[in-house]
């Protein structure tokens, strides 16, 4: 390792600053922070010394591989010891909730780096994917370790079932219009319910860093109007190409995006720890625990309707529905091998509808599911003509209202206690949040979108 660190350029000083396994730790929580920052802070400054990373001969490129590993192997020792002194520094005590941004950022501060500061993630966003050092694994390794703790990994999940904090601000005008265009997503109440649109149409309803917030508050609004009792989710209209004036459902995160290096790795825990997670377990206050078992959380009965088809992330959102409508000619799949991801909670969640071989199908061989297939019936509840869906949405709706919703949520608790209990979920988490910052950030991931998407080639 010392001749690659001599072929890249760096001194001997610096070198013998860097090789070892780095501080020794001990159970003092300022010794240690002080010391493993220095050294975090010091291999960044070697990191910084070298040309950006397309341009890198062959041993600097092995010498910022070997600068990585040694700072993430030191990252992980000092989080084994130390994530729960750390989070309950930056929580006040566990008495303040924080969102992902606001956690990964924080501790960038609290402890220099442990974690990339909003400054060098913002720089690292201007470039494509292939071109980046790969600053926010350290931000999965960060959430990797929260989430394995108990408490830690239940509180970051409390703060992120409460309400956006924008959501306040479009809460009047919603109750009293019952109409709300956010741009990318937009809500519409009806009688006895309220209806989200995806609305992403030149790429397809995909979902991207422009999306993830508006749906957030769109499915907050949903939960906290009490004039309705159903939520249904669905796509709008495409307004081009061959879809054109059809709508469509979801086609999942959108590639072009993440090719060109816009897609940042927090936006995946903020899907599935905050709207997804809110369309499964209900929105929760601070006052109250989101568990279960004697918990609270304000929770309805969610619609998912498919046109066309559900692709991806779209699929994903198929497996928190309550109650699915499909189009008889609509399909599903989940390639995320193809795309080298890790396909949010659904390596959780598929195998309660379709079983374990059909699952590890979709997500490791692409295979396609159509809705009306017998696969396709385990997760659509109702495969009707594509221009039957509005009724079907319209009957299953009077159907609910009618029987009355009280018992809604007392059902919904009691399927996931026994399906999904909230510890099971933390700890999907932890490993998701982990291996997705590491997917994200693969040479694979880059390789696979130029040969199944051409993304090279799609513009933004």
């Amino acid at each position: 390792m010392q001749t690659t660190f001599e072929q890249a350029g760096f001194d001997r000083t610096r070198i013998d600053q860097l090789t070892g396994d780095g501080p020794l730790l001990s159970d003092d929580w300022e010794h240690d922070t002080a010391t493993s920052s220095a050294f975090w802070q010091n291999a960044q400054s070697m990191l910084d010394q070298l040309p950006p990373k397309p341009r890198r001969s062959q041993a600097e490129t092995e010498a910022a591989a070997a600068i990585l590993a040694l700072t993430r192997a030191h990252r992980e020792r000092f989080l084994q010891r130390h994530v729960r002194a750390l989070y309950s520094r930056l929580t006040r005590g566990f008495k303040t909730f924080l969102r992902v941004d606001a956690l990964a950022y924080g501790a960038s501060s609290l402890v220099p780096g442990l974690t990339p500061t909003r400054a060098m993630v913002e720089t690292e966003n201007q470039h494509v994917q292939s071109a980046k050092e790969g600053h926010e694994i350290d931000q999965g390794i960060f959430f990797g370790h929260l989430m394995a703790d108990p408490d830690c990994g239940f509180h970051v999940c409390h703060a992120m079932l409460l309400p956006h904090p924008e959501t306040a601000a479009y809460l009047d005008r919603f109750l009293k219009t019952g109409r709300l265009d956010l741009g990318t997503a937009s809500i519409e109440r009806h009688p006895g319910s309220n209806t989200i649109y995806f609305q992403n149409p030149r790429y397809m309803h995909a979902e991207d860093e422009t999306t993830v917030n508006p749906v957030e508050i769109c499915v907050d609004l949903c939960l906290l109007d009490p004039a309705s009792s159903v939520c249904v989710l669905r796509g709008g209209v495409i307004d081009h190409g061959k879809h054109q004036g059809k709508r469509a459902f979801c086609t999942g995160i959108n590639l072009t995006h993440l090719y060109h290096g816009k897609v940042p790795y927090l936006w995946y825990l903020q899907r599935e720890l905050g709207f997804i997670n809110k369309m499964y377990r209900g929105i929760a206050d601070p006052n109250h625990s989101p568990d279960e078992v004697l918990g609270q959380t304000t929770e309805k009965l969610w619609i998912g309707a498919v046109d066309q088809f559900a692709i991806g992330g779209g699929c994903q959102y198929l497996l928190v529905m309550d109650i699915n409508i499909a189009a008889q000619d609509a399909y599903l799949t989940l390639p995320a091998r193809k795309e080298g991801i890790v396909p949010g909670a659904a390596n959780m969640r598929m195998p309660r509808f379709v079983g374990d071989r059909t699952t590890r199908q979709a997500i490791m061989m692409e295979r396609r599911i159509e809705c009306a297939s017998p696969e396709g019936r385990m997760i659509c509840d109702m495969v009707v003509p594509p221009d039957g869906i509005d009724q079907a949405i319209q009957k299953t709706i009077a159907s609910i209202t009618a029987s009355g919703v009280v018992s809604a949520a007392s059902n919904r608790k009691a399927f996931r206690v026994a399906q999904e209990p909230f510890d099971m979920f933390r700890r999907y988490m932890s490993v998701y949040a982990r291996e997705q910052a590491y997917c994200h950030f693969s040479p694979a991931l880059i390789s696979n979108l130029e040969r199944n998407w051409d993304a090279s080639n799609r513009k933004m």
